[in-house]
């Protein structure tokens, strides 16, 4: 695993094409994302601490926000690769390529930089993992990531009026 995590790191195609193949592979993506986003909710739980919000319900939204947004992310490329540009994957696939490109947030954990170094080489690797995912061009793989995630922001505020506006009535 840590192999081909640092293959994602080096952006190699091959690195994708095997993760890609691979259905073992699928529990080690899922530890990635989990790997990286518990770091991240660890993160927003002390800095709930810090503002007042506490920490547990900090901690908790970032660790099934990004757990749930990687399966939806991954679910929308795959839908946007496959049916406007007649890409070739399962969404299997696409959940593992997804899932070893969220390798570079990790870089989050160096102090003031890291978080956005970690952010743009993961959208670099988005790329990588979309184009082999789904055996498109890099032009292709790059605007079925704004499309979707044009679509992400759309079922994210969705979901929050949906939910938030529940919770607000419910107490």
């Amino acid at each position: 695993m840590l192999e081909r995590v640092i293959g994602v790191f080096k952006l190699e195609s091959a690195t994708f094409e095997e993760i890609e193949h691979d259905e073992g592979a699928t529990g080690q993506a899922a530890l990635v994302v989990l790997i990286v986003v518990l770091i991240s909710a660890f993160g927003t739980g002390f800095a709930g601490i810090v503002s007042g919000q506490g920490f547990f319900a900090n901690f908790l939204s970032t660790l099934l926000g990004g757990l749930i947004g990687w399966a939806v992310i991954s679910a929308i490329l795959y839908f946007v690769g496959t049916t406007f540009f007649k890409g070739e994957a399962t969404i299997g696939e696409m959940l593992r390529v997804v899932g070893f490109a969220y390798s570079p947030q990790i870089l989050g954990v160096i102090p003031c930089i890291g978080w956005l170094i970690g952010l743009i080489w993961t959208f670099v690797a988005l790329i990588v993992a979309t184009r082999q995912g789904l055996d498109i061009t890099t032009g292709k793989a790059l605007v079925t990531i704004i499309i979707a995630g044009i679509a992400y922001v759309i079922v994210v505020l969705v979901s929050a009026l949906l939910f938030g506006g529940s919770l607000a009535l419910f107490g």
